[in-house]
């Protein structure tokens, strides 16, 4: 993970200083992409540190081409013959949810819309996906940056990349992954922690997906969200247990008040915005100083995953007359 923090002090926007600089960072950018193959990007120090220092609004998503090296994967025609095709089971679902979750932006909206037609090629290319809203909302976010085509790749690579299991049939994934956050919440507060999951009896699966099957679109301010997408798709998911704990702790006192699961429910997904620090770097800085170990987060994934998979392959083999079914996660890394 990222040992540094990011510099404090960092001028206001509209100073001379900081233009200097934002255009200063624009410019290494741009001069480090075409030297850095998109393939090492993830495993280079000097992407590691432009990240740190910030990424610009007018590279962002060439840099999110490049960490999830979406060219790789972009195959010419492919994005426009998916398209065609026959409409998908989740259509009208997805025709909603861009209006409900995009309300401000009407260029998502139409049938036949940006929006829409990416997750419609999308469901086309990989049909074994379970639609839910947090599809729309993670396609819808990168159309807000990218060119259409561009978006579609991009979310390509990050589906397979890390967040296919979250939308399968199956919930091994979740299942793992919720049960490490809700530990991860333990042992940096127990008081939060038997709040949410003993007084409230909160599913742990219940927050885990609310936040990582929508990578906290919805939950963070734009600019907050854009920080926290620039590290993700640098160091993958182990960042989403930590803005998770960093979450947490910013609504700490207001979870230990709360009433009600659904009020809680509500800090956790809604934070108010007084409850966050007041710049997008600084979340971040608290995002990495968050007390988590990165490579035992990643192992235990490994681990728990396949035993979840040999529990729920047994109570499959044990039900008679049934068909067994067999279980075959996408390929995460």
């Amino acid at each position: 993970m990222f040992p540094d923090v990011i510099s404090s002090g960092t001028p206001p926007v509209e100073s001379p200083t900081s233009i200097d600089a934002h255009r200063q960072r624009e410019v290494k950018w741009m001069a480090l992409l075409p030297m850095v193959p998109p393939s090492q990007a993830r495993r280079n120090k000097k992407v590691k540190r432009l990240l740190l220092d910030g990424v610009p609004s007018s590279v962002r998503y060439l840099v999110w081409c490049h960490l999830s090296d979406s060219k790789a994967r972009a195959i010419p025609g492919v994005y426009g013959q998916l398209g065609k095709r026959q409409r998908v089971p989740a259509f009208s679902d997805i025709e909603n949810d861009a209006k409900t979750y995009f309300p401000d932006q009407t260029q998502l909206h139409p049938f036949d819309g940006p929006l829409v037609s990416l997750l419609q090629a999308y469901l086309n290319m990989v049909p074994d996906i379970q639609y839910s809203s947090g599809l729309t909302s993670i396609a819808g976010h990168l159309l807000l940056l990218s060119p259409e085509e561009d978006a579609f790749w991009i979310f390509a690579s990050m589906m397979d990349a890390h967040l296919r299991p979250y939308f399968s049939a199956n919930t091994i994934q979740l299942e793992v992954d919720a049960a490490l956050l809700s530990k991860a919440i333990e042992t940096n507060d127990p008081a939060v922690c038997k709040k949410l999951y003993v007084t409230f009896s909160i599913p742990p699966s219940a927050i885990a997906k609310s936040w990582f099957s929508t990578l906290f679109v919805g939950t963070l301010p734009i600019d907050y969200l854009h920080r926290v997408w620039d590290i993700f798709l640098y160091e993958g998911v182990t960042v989403l247990f930590r803005v998770g704990l960093a979450l947490v702790q910013c609504v700490r006192h207001l979870l230990l008040q709360a009433t009600s699961e659904e009020a809680a429910m509500e800090y956790l997904v809604h934070p108010p915005l007084a409850c966050l620090p007041s710049t997008a770097d600084a979340f971040l800085n608290q995002v990495l100083m968050m007390k988590l170990k990165d490579d035992d987060v990643r192992k235990q994934r490994i681990k728990m995953e396949a035993q979840v998979k040999r529990q729920t392959q047994s109570r499959t083999n044990g039900s008679s007359g049934m068909q067994i079914a067999s279980i075959s996660l996408p390929k995460t890394f």
